[in-house]
């Protein structure tokens, strides 16, 4: 008797990016049950990343306007983890029509399968390359009529969805 494979299971990831020092009290909800939460950038406070591990492990990088912030001085420019097989380089000021020439030669070695980056403070995603570019958008304080939101990857060995959530 032929026993039918177990679906591969889903895992969900929280994409946030451009927080500058304030976490939205509804990104909470928004990310509840998430495996792991990518931040592209400019937190702008260490206190946002603990609020995050409360929720699941955190992987970030540092943004233009990170430099000298107490509690992120350990972050990197670049970072790259593997999550549900695949991998994700993040970075926070990329042009995806030429990331290797915004990211530098770390892009080309890495060979993501994803690329997570913020700066723009506008949701993005595209494929270039056979690479996703992914930006949740901007998910600071409320100001001059900028959308705010953030973004969850629902992502298995077998496909993956994106759904970007207004705040």
């Amino acid at each position: 008797m032929n026993a039918e494979a177990p679906p591969f299971p889903t895992f969900r990831i929280g994409l946030i990016s451009d927080t500058h020092g304030f976490l939205d009290p509804s990104i909470l909800h928004h990310f509840s049950g998430v495996d792991h939460i990518l931040h592209g950038g400019d937190i702008g406070s260490g206190r946002i990343l603990a609020e995050l591990e409360r929720i699941a492990p955190v992987t970030a990088v540092l943004g233009n306007n990170d430099l000298g912030i107490a509690g992120l001085d350990h972050l990197k420019e670049t970072e790259v983890v593997v999550l549900a097989g695949r991998r994700f380089l993040i970075h926070h000021i990329v042009r995806p029509e030429s990331a290797a020439e915004s990211i530098g030669s770390r892009f080309l070695g890495e060979r993501p399968d994803v690329v997570l980056f913020g700066h723009t403070h506008q949701p993005f995603q595209q494929t270039h390359d056979g690479i996703l570019f992914l930006n949740p958008g901007y998910s600071g304080r409320p100001r001059f009529q900028l959308r705010r939101s953030v973004a969850t990857l629902e992502a298995s060995l077998g496909a993956g969805a994106t759904t970007f959530i207004d705040l």
